[in-house]
């Protein structure tokens, strides 16, 4: 799945050799955020690499700021916190070039008899690639996913309250040579440094909103691309902590221009060609006009996976980039679902995930929205011509509460992830929203403190 590669049989020699003296061992949580432990060279040898590792299953119930949290059928307090186990994917074994003698492996959670953790992440998108599969298909894409750059440090940043950043640009530099020169320390090691972790590193552009960028990876199979969004995530803001500067992946971290995570996909039948095209042109074959038609009959099920977060939705707003209607278009980017390439190229962008989107859960939800449309052959309704800001085309939901409530209540998301996963992660979402209602924000100070 990844390029790096580095196999089992080569680790140990690695190891043996005190190549490599550190073996990252992790999973991705709720947040989408790789958790884990650094475990010595020799000890992985003799006692991770065939059975895994322990961890805590409080991983999989525990807020942004990892606190415990009540309320969850998977774990808790009555329950008494116990044990899963991280199970390597060898598949996805890498060196992370940024940090000496290092390498990773990335995994899936499981319980302690070996029987999957439904609820993990990485799980729920393997559980929709078996359907896809089933039907004879599989996906390959790619995700774009934007930061915002800043000359502050993550320490600074927090002991000022993450007020008064320097940002790393001082005005727009979207496409500027100029601007992204100025940046090109970093951009440099972020590029070829994840090309050394197996990534296939593309191209680094500037964004529209100060220090804003984005590093472009090529497409591969989803399991792959979501495997490899979390490491560039990580990566991103290890080595931007080694430079002394600090990457937000927040969808809307300031009033300009929010980050986001657009996600590129087609499909193939079983002998690894393209489905979604008719031939050389921009027609849409049956299969895609149908795939297409679930991703957009499901949007206002499915946002909350595309937009976990409070913050999330500050990015909706008309004339920023990010969509605010329900709909698709030709090469449109105010639409929500666009369709982009030609030929064996032909593909669709789904252009509301936030840079602070789950990856996997968002492609989980991409994936189940085409099965929908595919064996419920959905007719695709007509495209959103021109600016899809001023259409009267039902709107993406604009709250947290009300993306929660409508992913709790759909019986498209029951059908396709199951009750189990359905109410772990509306119970997360419930989670988000009572901490933001109990919390007094800068704004009701401001607004409040001497005039009312």
């Amino acid at each position: 799945m990844t390029s790096s590669d580095l196999t089992l049989e080569q680790l140990q020699a690695e190891i043996a050799a005190g190549r490599v003296d550190t073996v990252l061992v992790a999973a991705t949580d709720m947040q989408g955020r790789l958790q884990g432990k650094r475990i010595t060279g020799r000890f992985f040898l003799d006692e991770v690499k065939d059975s895994g590792t322990e961890g805590c299953n409080y991983l999989m119930a525990a807020d942004v700021e990892m606190n415990t949290v009540d309320g969850y059928e998977l774990t808790s307090w009555e329950h008494g916190y116990g044990d899963l186990m991280f199970v390597p994917d060898y598949s996805t074994l890498r060196r992370i070039p940024w940090h000496p003698a290092t390498v990773m492996v990335q995994c899936d959670l499981a319980f302690l008899d070996g029987s999957p953790l439904t609820v993990s992440p990485r799980q729920v998108l393997k559980a929709q690639l078996e359907r896809l599969d089933e039907l004879g298909y599989s996906s390959i894409g790619a995700t774009e996913l934007e930061f915002v750059l800043y000359n502050t440090g993550y320490r600074e940043a927090m002991a000022g309250d993450y007020r008064n950043l320097e940002a790393a640009s001082t005005y727009n530099i979207d496409y500027s040579l100029f601007g992204t020169g100025q940046v090109e320390g970093y951009l440099r090691r972020l590029r070829n440094e994840m090309d050394a972790a197996g990534l296939y590193t593309e191209s680094a552009k500037g964004e529209c909103n100060l220090g804003q960028l984005e590093v472009g990876f090529r497409y591969t199979d989803m399991l792959a691309t979501c495997d490899n969004h979390v490491v560039y995530k990580l990566g991103a803001k290890e080595i931007a902590d080694q430079e002394g500067k600090s990457v937000t992946f927040m969808a809307k971290p300031n009033d300009r221009e929010g980050s986001s995570c657009h996600i590129h996909m087609s499909i193939s039948d079983a002998a690894g060609t393209p489905v979604f095209p008719t031939g050389h042109g921009t027609e849409m074959s049956e299969t895609m006009k149908r795939f297409v038609a679930g991703v957009v009959a499901t949007q206002h099920d499915f946002t909350y996976l595309y937009a976990p977060n409070i913050n999330s939705y500050k990015r909706f707003a008309d004339g920023s980039f990010a969509p605010t209607t329900v709909g698709w278009g030709w090469d449109n980017r105010t639409c929500a679902v666009r369709i982009v390439g030609h030929g064996p190229g032909l593909r669709f962008e789904q252009r509301v995930p936030g840079a602070d989107a789950n990856p996997y859960l968002a492609t989980a939800a991409l994936i189940a929205s085409g099965i929908h449309g595919i064996e419920n052959e959905l007719e695709l309704p007509e495209a959103l011509a021109g600016n899809a800001y001023t259409q009267h085309a039902p709107t993406i939901p604009r709250r947290l509460h009300d993306a929660v409530a409508a992913f709790e209540t759909s019986d498209v998301a029951r059908r396709a992830f199951g009750d189990e996963v359905v109410d772990h992660y509306t119970h997360a979402g419930r989670v988000e929203m009572a901490a933001f209602d109990a919390a007094v924000t800068d704004w009701e100070v401001r607004r409040g403190f001497e005039r009312l």
